[in-house]
């Protein structure tokens, strides 16, 4: 019982290490002007936008952008995620996987 409870607290520990790392990250999503930049725990940190894009008349190009920019920033911050990861043994330290 106590090796299965350390097992988790490890596995907590290691976790709470990665959370850490990935906070130190960022990446920059650019699109048409427009630029999204996240951490690695997928916070967004800054956002901005082309000034064409703030006209009322531009609603939906702004709507487009913004989605457009989180997933293109979500997608760099997931590689960024496995990257680290793998520097952390990859799944060899979780029980189960």
């Amino acid at each position: 019982m106590f090796n299965k409870l350390k097992q988790v607290k490890d596995l907590r520990d290691q976790a709470k290490t990665l959370q850490n790392k990935l906070a130190e990250e960022t990446v920059t999503a650019d699109y048409k002007g427009s630029t999204m930049k996240i951490d690695g725990n997928q916070k967004i940190l800054a956002l901005d936008i082309a000034e064409e894009l703030l006209n009322p008349s531009n609603k939906a190009k702004l709507e487009e952008t913004v989605i457009k920019l989180h997933e293109d920033a979500l997608k760099k911050v997931q590689k960024v995620m496995m990257q680290k990861m793998r520097e952390q043994g990859g799944f060899d330290g979780f029980p189960g996987m």
